[in-house]
Order: structure tokens, then C-alpha cells, then sequence
């Protein structure tokens, strides 16, 4: 099968290439290694492709050009939250947008990276992009396995005759003729084809350039519940995450919870945020761990408080009482003459401090007198006289004091 550039090429500037090239490898009946060959060989222009495909930072987020912090902070929440994809699982279009607004929220959010997109765009952070460019001269460095020798190409379009260059690209799928521009290269080397290349650092007008220096990549947030005994004794987890190698897809990832975390606390987890730059370290992933409550107990810190229902006779005259701590149940000692509301104080039975594994919080037992019912007359009456005694008691004390 033969396919036919678009006539008139001599004299297309940047966005006619890119117009041209989108064209092509939207076609269904082009076959992939021709596409592929076509992106990797004009890479400056398919940068041009990528960027008409990509929806401006400010739309995505829904907000106006000049948005200040808190806008955008308010805004990319509230699309996290609609289109993240543990809310949406299964839904590859809700994935979709989740990475769309996290990537206008990952340049939005950071004031130089903003600064950039404001003046440039999105070839800011394309590869080799830095700010505007000529329609006469192109210049890209790129590297890496696809690109044959790890270094970087310099292509140059000053005029010629287009249709060689797409037999040289395409294996003579092209054919026809055209005017005006062409291509030529120096060589050095490590690629194939007709096409050739020279090491260095391109230079001139509106030249593209790569930065040479390396960033760490940008952290990650993520949440889990966990139990109380979980946040108390530690534990392992596994979450699924979104994979951050643009795949879309969800990978598994073991994390220990280390005892004594409380409620609303994050855990670092090294590397496991967004690729870095230029070379530089991945970033972290910061998982905020929820703990669910537990009936019967509450937290404070590294104590820990529940409460007891003794009887009556035992408030009064002493003795013991089960209660449950987070090692399991335990006899508690009741002093004579509790009262109803009481403290009682068991040393060491809290959560373990999370920087002394030798130190552990305390567990506060509120004490609640429980009132009998039903009695019998024989136990009423016995009632009725102990508290004849405490009356007289309490008369006897005044008449002394008196």
C-alpha cells in the first residue's frame, strides 16, 4: 500500500509539521513501525502533536489563569476526590482524569514550575523545551535506548525536497514529489537509515535544549484505615496504588505501620512517589493511616481509657474487678469506698511510644457503681438498717465536732 504526504510541504513551519504528523499517525491503516519511526525521527515536531492533544493546566482544574495557591489546592482536591481511582474502580476514563488533574496540580502547585507554564506553555516541560522556538532551525537533545546511542540528535530542516526524506523514513511509502524543504545532517554515528546525526550541544536561534541538571520527583499521598489494635501492636499492609510510570495501571505495595501510629499520622515511604528529573531520586509516597475506633476505648496520645461497672458491695467494701486492656483481660484491684467516677490508673497498659519501643502509656479505668434491683424484702431491710447505722454515724460525728 502507498500513502501520500499532503502536497506543499516546502515552507511548513512548526505547527504544520505537527499538523501533519498528527494526521498521520491518527490513521488507523499506517502501520505501527512506521508511526513509531516517525515520532522517534521527528521528535521536535511530535512534541508539537503531544502538546495539541494536551488540555490547558487552568481548564483542567477549572479555574482562571492567576488562580493563587489556595484556589488551586481547593480545586485539585475536590477532582482528586471525584476522579480518584479508589472511588472509581474499574473506570478507566475517572483514571484518565485523576492523572490529568494531578499533573496540572504537580505544575500549578509549585511556583517555578507555574512561572514556566505561564510563559512558555507546556513546551516548558517537554522534552528539550524551553521556551519558544524558530520555525527554521530545530534543535532537540533527547536520550535513552530509543534513540540508538544514549546521546542526543541534531536534525536540521532548511530546504529541500520532502519527499526524500519520508522514503528515507517511511521505506519509500511515500511518493510524489515536493518543494522547498528538505533535511540534512551530520554524521556520528548509531542510528540506521538514511538519516544522520552529530553528538553536541545544539545551538542557535530558537534552539531546543535539555536541562542537564536532576530534581527528586514529586511526593505522593495515599490513605489506609487500620484497626486500633493494628495502630497499637504495628502491622503490615498491602495498598494499591496507581502506577506512576504512566501506565495507568495498579500496583501492589507492602507497607509497615510501625506500633504506636495514631489516627491521622503519615508514613513515608521512600521512592515510591513520581520518577525524578533529569537523573535525580524518585519521590516519596506520604500514606495517611485513618484507625478506626474501638468500642469500650478511647485514646489520648499514648493513653488509652475505658471504664468498669462494679457492684454496689464491692464500691464499698473493696475487691477486684475484670478489666480489658490491650493485652488482653486483667484483674483490677478496687479500693474500699470507690465512688462512682473513680480513676484508677494501670501503669505501662497505654500504646508504645513510636521512638522508645521500652515505653509504653498508661490505661485510665473510669469506675461506675452499679445500683441493685429487685431486691428482696430481707435485702431491703437489711438496707434500711445499715443506713439507720450511717445516720447515726454521721449524727454522732456532728455531735462531736460540736
Amino acid at each position: 500500500m502507498v500513502y501520500h504526504p499532503i502536497d506543499s510541504l516546502g515552507g511548513m513551519r512548526t505547527g504544520s509539521y505537527a499538523s501533519f504528523l498528527y494526521m498521520f499517525i491518527a490513521q488507523d491503516n499506517v502501520p505501527d513501525a512506521a508511526k513509531s519511526r516517525a515520532k522517534r525521527l521527528f521528535c521536535p515536531f511530535y512534541s508539537e502533536v503531544r502538546m495539541m492533544k494536551k488540555r490547558d493546566y487552568y481548564d483542567v482544574l477549572g479555574i482562571r489563569k492567576g488562580a493563587d495557591e489556595k484556589e488551586i489546592k481547593k480545586a485539585y482536591r475536590k477532582l482528586a476526590k471525584k476522579y480518584h481511582p479508589d472511588v472509581n474502580p474499574g473506570d478507566k476514563e475517572a483514571e484518565k482524569n485523576f492523572k490529568e488533574v494531578t499533573e496540572a496540580y504537580n505544575v500549578l502547585s509549585d511556583a517555578e514550575k507555574k512561572k514556566l507554564y505561564d510563559q512558555y506553555g507546556f513546551a516548558a516541560f517537554e522534552e528539550g523545551g524551553a521556551g519558544p522556538r524558530s520555525g527554521q532551525h530545530f534543535y532537540q537533545s533527547y536520550g535513552g535506548p530509543d534513540f540508538g546511542t544514549g546521546g542526543y540528535h541534531e536534525y536540521h530542516f532548511e530546504g529541500g525536497n520532502m519527499d526524500d526524506i519520508f522514503d528515507d523514513i517511511f521505506g519509500g511509502m511515500f511518493h510524489g514529489k515536493s518543494q522547498g524543504t528538505g533535511f540534512h545532517g551530520q554524521d556520528s554515528g548509531g542510528f540506521g537509515g538514511s538519516f544522520h546525526q552529530s553528538g553536541g550541544f545544539g545551538s542557535g536561534f530558537g534552539g531546543f535544549h535539555r536541562s542537564t541538571g536532576s530534581a527528586k520527583g514529586d511526593d505522593l499521598e495515599a490513605q489506609t484505615d487500620i484497626t486500633f489494635e493494628e495502630a497499637a501492636f504495628g502491622c503490615d499492609k498491602i495498598i494499591h496504588i496507581v502506577s506512576q510510570d504512566g501506565s495507568g495501571q495498579r500496583k501492589s505495595l507492602q507497607v509497615h505501620i510501625p506500633a504506636g501510629v495514631n489516627d491521622g499520622m503519615s508514613v513515608r515511604l521512600r521512592g515510591k512517589g513520581m520518577p525524578g528529573y533529569g537523573g535525580g531520586p524518585d519521590g516519596d509516597l506520604f500514606l495517611k493511616v485513618h484507625v478506626r475506633s474501638k468500642p469500650g476505648f478511647d485514646r489520648k496520645g499514648m493513653d488509652i481509657y475505658t471504664q468498669i461497672e462494679v457492684p454496689f458491695t464491692t464500691a464499698v467494701f473493696g475487691g477486684e474487678a475484670p478489666v480489658d486492656t490491650l493485652n488482653g483481660r486483667v484483674m483490677c484491684r478496687i479500693p474500699e469506698g470507690t465512688q462512682a467516677g473513680s480513676k484508677i490508673r494501670l501503669r505501662g497498659k497505654g500504646i508504645v511510644s513510636m521512638k522508645d519501643a521500652s515505653v509504653h502509656g498508661d490505661e485510665y479505668v473510669t469506675v461506675q457503681v452499679k445500683v441493685p434491683k429487685d431486691l428482696s424484702q430481707q435485702a431491703k431491710q437489711k438496707l434500711r438498717e445499715f443506713q439507720q447505722i450511717c445516720d447515726r454515724d454521721r449524727s454522732g460525728q456532728r455531735g462531736s465536732a460540736a
